[in-house]
């Protein structure tokens, strides 16, 4: 059984994101590209010499384990001012931390999206059901100090 998709994906263009530059995207058509997969909500380390990023187990204190989605998302920057807007203008910026998998970082790359991506597979439980979710692979960063996050590697 399908679960409920917490980003509206309805009546979106086919395919739009083969047909769209990210800057030419509605908002609407933006937001649909995250497949939720929760991993941009991993604390990271960045290796200082290497530059090299370590995605932790580790959750920002907002991310909702179950839906994996930001539990505060309209007030985020608020309670974790470092929260990353990601828009097609910054996203060169922050490619280097992004998940391989990430739709935003593909498209920017100008590859095609994963088949298991809700967008092509029209099923929100795709990204959990391809092992891709962060679900139930997670820790809160209240119960973890910093100094503790490279304990925690994430893998997938």
């Amino acid at each position: 059984m399908k679960k409920s998709d917490p980003i509206d994906r309805r009546n979106l263009p086919p395919k739009y994101w083969e047909k769209k530059s990210l800057s030419k995207m509605t908002p609407r058509e933006w937001d649909a590209l995250c497949d939720g997969c929760g991993k941009c909500c991993l604390n990271k380390i960045e290796d200082e010499v290497t530059s090299e990023v370590l995605l932790t187990r580790v959750c920002c204190r907002l991310l909702d384990e179950n839906s994996c989605r930001c539990s505060n998302f309209e007030l985020r920057h608020k309670f974790v001012p470092e929260c990353i807007v990601l828009t097609s203008e910054n996203i060169e910026k922050h490619s280097y931390w992004l998940p391989e998998t990430c739709a935003y970082l593909l498209l920017w790359q100008n590859k095609p999206l994963f088949d298991w991506h809700p967008l092509l597979s029209g099923d929100s439980s795709s990204v959990e059901t391809a092992g891709i979710s962060v679900k139930n692979k997670t820790l809160t960063e209240i119960n973890i100090h910093e100094d503790e996050w490279e304990n925690y590697p994430f893998e997938d």
